[in-house]
């Protein structure tokens, strides 16, 4: 991008609606309440099918999921409107504009997939009843909806970042393309590299589809901890899938250009999953937390309900985070110098390229992004510290053991990931080899020993990895 590539647009008016003069307090009224029935009626229909387990059915499921799209997209548009109406402020800032763009296309596109396979459903259920139960399982629905939200997140981030490129007059980037250096690997040791990362991609992969698969398949395993767990390994896969096969073509074909788009897309995944990991270990450790000090009220606790707002709660801060990056990053100007000195688009990389004036970037990576990185890792130690204080007042070689072999492995991760990201993000001054092999530590090797760490050590999940072998050699 050229030097000059600054937005003279920092702000855009709103017309609002059509609305005759003196009318304004009845529209305003009839959109408020329009806008609280849909709140409220669709936040019912979650509260009933939450707490009804009658309700507990594919379609009430992708009901629910409906209902809270349908809540989200109207609470994109509609508070801002009554604002404007009220306050006959009509402006929004230009990044307010973009995340309002975002938003409203990942939800609406969110509702067209959830229609689509509401009908699916219904379809099922009427022509083929007695095949319903087998079709229409628990696996399938929840890989249905998790589809849906990572299509619309890709259309959605596709338009975006489309759009912002369009919105600046001279935004006509010399920058069209990047070139990744990749790893510092020496002269004549490529192949024995490749063979290497596309060993950890692979066991990466299939460990962690293998923990969902058990997951999924043993009833034993439907509680709380394996119901995190199981999108930790989702997460990991995806988190790994980032990176991993782009920088194995590369080593392979020794094409190393990646497009402005695809850079920006790769950010922005790598951002997601990133934090996505980050808030799903502290949601792990808060569950242990309940499970080794009030193991009388953990059921009562960790409720099916509260499982889901976690994880949902999750996606959506993390979403918001990328997003914010993202934007932060597509705003700045990239003039001549285009080689990246690591194996993918990394944020702080990419901003040491950038002829830009970066302070507000790196205001929000010690601010924004510093209060993401702190606050699970503040409830992973404070969860541990409790534990720790718990079990030592009793000390007992049982408790010990038990409470050694439920979290320890957790602890490992957590030591591995958190100590990794902060010698990267906060605590080193220059970018070298020492940050692109921190970087392979987290982004590569943590995915890949997760499925070790939680299975290996974790007498349920070999249960059932016994118990599905054992149907596999009874069907041969």
């Amino acid at each position: 991008m050229r030097p000059e590539n600054q937005s003279s647009v920092s702000q855009f008016l709103l017309l609002g609606l059509p609305i005759p003069p003196g009318q304004q307090g009845v529209f305003f009224t009839l959109f408020l309440g329009m806008y609280l029935t849909t709140v409220l009626g669709n936040l019912l229909i979650i509260l009933l099918i939450r707490l009804d387990s009658r309700l507990h059915t594919p379609m009430y499921f992708f009901l629910s999921h409906l209902a809270f799209s349908d809540i989200s997209l109207s609470s994109v548009i509609v508070p801002k409107m009554l604002m404007n109406m009220q306050t006959k402020y009509q402006f929004i800032s230009y990044m307010g504009c973009i995340s309002q763009l975002y938003f409203f296309i990942l939800f609406v596109s969110l509702d067209n997939f959830l229609l689509a396979v509401m009908a699916y459903d219904r379809y099922v259920a009427i022509c083929h009843p007695l095949h319903y139960t087998t079709i229409m399982r628990e696996g399938l629905c929840v890989l249905l909806v998790a589809g849906s939200w990572i299509i619309s997140c890709v259309h959605d981030l596709l338009h975006t970042l489309l759009l912002v490129r369009l919105m600046r007059p001279e935004n006509q980037s010399s920058v069209s393309q990047f070139l990744l250096l990749g790893l510092p690997i020496p002269p004549g040791q490529q192949g024995v590299f490749f063979t290497l990362f596309l060993g950890m991609y692979l066991t990466t992969v299939l460990g962690n589809l293998l923990i969902i698969l058990l997951i999924r398949l043993d009833s034993r395993l439907h509680m709380p901890m394996y119901f995190f767990l199981s999108h930790l390994a989702l997460t990991d896969v995806s988190f790994s899938s980032v990176t991993v096969p782009r920088m194995l073509m590369n080593m392979q074909t020794r094409q190393q250009s990646i497009s402005y788009e695809g850079c920006i897309s790769q950010l922005y995944f790598f951002i997601l999953f990133g934090c996505l990991d980050n808030f799903l270990l502290a949601v792990m450790a808060y569950d242990r937390y309940v499970a080794i000090c009030h193991p009388l009220h953990y059921s009562t606790i960790m409720s099916q309900a509260l499982c889901m707002l976690l994880v949902a709660g999750s996606w959506m801060v993390t979403c918001v985070h990328a997003l914010i990056h993202t934007l932060l990053l597509v705003r700045l100007s990239f003039c001549v110098d285009n080689i990246i000195t690591h194996f993918f688009c990394e944020l702080t990389a990419l901003l040491k390229l950038s002829c830009s004036d970066i302070s507000l970037n790196n205001l929000v990576i010690f601010t924004e992004g510093g209060m993401l990185y702190f606050l699970p890792l503040s409830i992973v130690l404070g969860s541990y510290m409790r534990i720790a204080t718990i079990i030592l007042r009793v000390p007992s070689a049982k408790r010990l053991s038990k409470a050694f072999s439920t979290c320890g492995s957790h602890l490992f991760v957590v030591s591995l990931y958190y100590g990794t990201l902060a010698g990267i993000y906060f605590f080193s001054s220059s970018w070298g080899s020492k940050d692109i092999i921190a970087s392979v530590m987290y982004a590569v090797v943590t995915p890949m020993l997760n499925p070790f760490i939680y299975s290996l050590r974790n007498r349920d999940i070999k249960q059932a990895l016994e118990m599905c072998m054992s149907r596999f050699n009874f069907l041969k």
